[in-house]
């Protein structure tokens, strides 16, 4: 049984500190502090806070990981492994205060997508496998030597979200693994193929602005990779509204109308003419509304048949 320090902030850290808790002894819980939220920006507790609250565990919420009082808390912990999960980029300083140094889930192959959005790009590329990998953290991003992979398929429908979800549970099995090999004594890190490395920078809002002019296909993939966040968009010309798409399938074959024509199949279906095939609206909000399918956005609109998005 090893004495853990667990840093984590989101809803993907909560499952591995509810599995860490009940196989190690969890000294201390580190997470980002209360943030405002919603309409009344009332204080909100990060999900790894309530989870710990929950288990009976102490919390540091510290404005800033360099500080010497936060140094200090975790030399007094006299932890031998830090384990970070979805968190902000530790400084190496803190890396000699546990006896073992600090690793981390990373929710791709590395060095395949390091970065902040390993998941999202993964699917927004169109990529049929992915994995997660426990690595040794170093002074540098997601760089250090890999102690544990383990790949899956990605499907062909399925987004970022789903995918997230799915990598969180393996992510926590394969951390539980691994630390009863470094218990052990029989872990054996690797370093990484630097000069494969990729990057998966933090997605920006106008990563989901649709250019229709592209594939099909494509867009496709980066309608999943970009579900929840920031989700695909685009713009009614005539209008001006945006409508979000959530969902959609392609359509092979050549479009009966330029990029970003809406037409409607035999069955009334919506579709959106591409560079090369159309996409099928199955899923989509017009900004502001709630989340409809296909079939109730063309029931809403008045002679659907050639709007225009871009």
């Amino acid at each position: 049984m090893l004495n853990l320090v667990f840093m984590g902030t989101p809803a993907f850290s909560v499952p591995v500190l509810d599995s860490l808790a009940k196989a190690h002894r969890v000294k201390l819980v580190v997470t980002q502090p209360d943030k405002p939220k919603g309409r009344g920006q009332k204080l909100a507790m990060p999900p790894v806070k309530e989870k710990a609250l929950e288990l009976g565990l102490p919390v540091a919420q510290p404005e800033s990981l360099k500080s010497p009082e936060f140094h200090k808390l975790i030399e007094e912990q006299k932890a031998d492994l830090l384990v970070v999960v979805a968190f902000r980029i530790l400084p190496a300083t803190l890396f000699p205060l546990s006896r073992m140094g600090a690793v981390n889930i990373h929710g791709s192959l590395l060095p395949k997508y390091r970065g902040a959005a390993p998941i999202q790009w993964a699917v927004a590329n169109g990529d049929s496998e992915t994995g997660v990998t426990i690595f040794q953290l170093d002074a540098e991003v997601d760089h250090g030597k890999i102690l544990a992979q383990e790949k899956t398929a990605i499907g062909p429908e399925e987004t970022a979200g789903e995918l997230f979800a799915r990598l969180s549970v393996m992510g926590r099995d394969l951390l539980l693994r691994t630390l009863k090999d470094l218990e052990t004594g029989i872990a054996v890190p690797k370093e990484q193929d630097h000069l494969h490395a990729t990057p998966a920078p933090k997605l920006k809002k106008e990563d989901g602005a649709i250019d229709w002019k592209l594939s099909a296909t494509v867009l496709h993939n980066r309608i999943r990779g970009f579900n929840p966040y920031p989700l695909c968009h685009t713009t009614e010309k005539e209008s001006g509204r945006v409508l979000r798409i959530h969902r959609a399938s392609v359509v092979a074959g050549e479009a009966p109308t330029e990029p970003g024509v809406l037409y409607l199949d035999a069955a009334q279906h919506p579709l959106i003419s591409a560079g090369n095939g159309s996409l099928r609206l199955l899923e989509v909000q017009w900004e502001g509304k709630p989340k409809i399918s296909g079939i109730d956005f063309v029931n809403g609109l008045r002679g659907a048949e050639g709007f225009r998005f871009g």
